[in-house]
């Protein structure tokens, strides 16, 4: 028997990605956010509120960094989405996280974060719900420890976690339980 719940935005798993910028003063600001991801071979789309400090540092920039944050950064990331920028300037170094320029585009690298894609900002759309951000993929950058023998990004490794709109947990990722395009093929065959 099913429930009916209403209107909510309840699909499992949210990302957890963190939204790299610089502030008008070249300070680091770092944001999580879950409502994005990838679009298209090159390009990321994040749904953001106008509001956010990080968004005026986007449009000033025109450039940000997207990470996938890993379980032991799971403190820091998730202060990254409790404080604003906007009301703590120091957002940033209270965590105790180390950032380096991108050498591709201008915003900062999270060394912690295991894996970090670099964006250009080619589009601001103003939606009736919302403001879309459409970034692209200039380059990715991954931390030697998260990849496998050859050379390729093992999400086990990656540690990564997800987030649970549903009751406001954190979950981790990592166990493979199957082969993309290989584990429904048999049913190709009726």
């Amino acid at each position: 028997m099913t429930k009916d719940l209403g209107v909510k935005p309840y699909l499992f798993p949210m990302p957890a990605y963190m939204i790299g910028t610089y502030n008008e003063d070249g300070s680091v600001d770092e944001m999580m956010m879950a409502w994005g991801g990838i679009c298209a071979e090159d390009m990321v789309a994040l749904n953001l509120e106008a509001g956010h400090k990080t968004v005026a540092n986007i449009e000033a920039r025109k450039a940000f960094t997207l990470a996938v944050p890993g379980a032991d950064t799971i403190r820091e990331s998730d202060f990254f989405g409790i404080a604003s920028s906007n009301k703590m300037p120091d957002k940033f170094e209270r965590t105790g996280l180390h950032a380096v320029k991108s050498t591709r585009v201008d915003a900062p690298v999270v060394v912690e974060y295991p894996l970090t894609l670099e964006c250009e900002a080619v589009e601001m759309q103003q939606q009736p719900y919302g403001l879309r951000v459409l970034g692209r993929i200039v380059n990715v950058l991954a931390d030697e420890k998260v990849l496998d023998e050859s050379g390729k990004i093992d999400p086990a490794k990656l540690n990564a976690f997800a987030f649970d709109q549903m009751r406001n947990g954190y979950y981790a990722i990592g166990e493979k339980i199957g082969q993309a395009w290989n584990a429904g093929a048999g049913l190709m065959k009726k």
